[in-house]
């Protein structure tokens, strides 16, 4: 491989180090886990509990809680369906 290559799969690599360190862990010991684009159990448990609160807030006639089960809800959509955003993204050179 050229030198040239080999100094962009080192970028490559050295960036997906800094963007997911668990995956990178986990591709180093032959056992990976998904991408950080794939785990979103909080944001489900957060969707959950939103509907707990709604479901609660119909029930009960708490005003309250019927609001804060729409924030919530609102909140874990973002979660559920916004791309991530890698930290420390470069330009790419062009």
């Amino acid at each position: 491989m050229t030198r040239r290559g080999d100094e962009t799969l080192n970028d490559l690599d050295e960036r997906m180090r800094m963007s997911d360190p668990r995956f990178a862990r986990g591709l180093d010991s032959g056992r990976p886990c998904p991408p950080r684009e794939y785990r979103r159990g909080p944001a489900w448990a957060l969707l959950a509990g939103a509907v707990a609160l709604l479901a609660a807030g119909l029930v009960l006639p708490q005003g309250l809680m019927l609001a804060a089960g729409l924030v919530l809800a609102g909140i874990a959509a973002q979660f559920l369906t916004a791309p991530r955003r890698r930290a420390g993204r470069r330009p790419r050179p062009r």
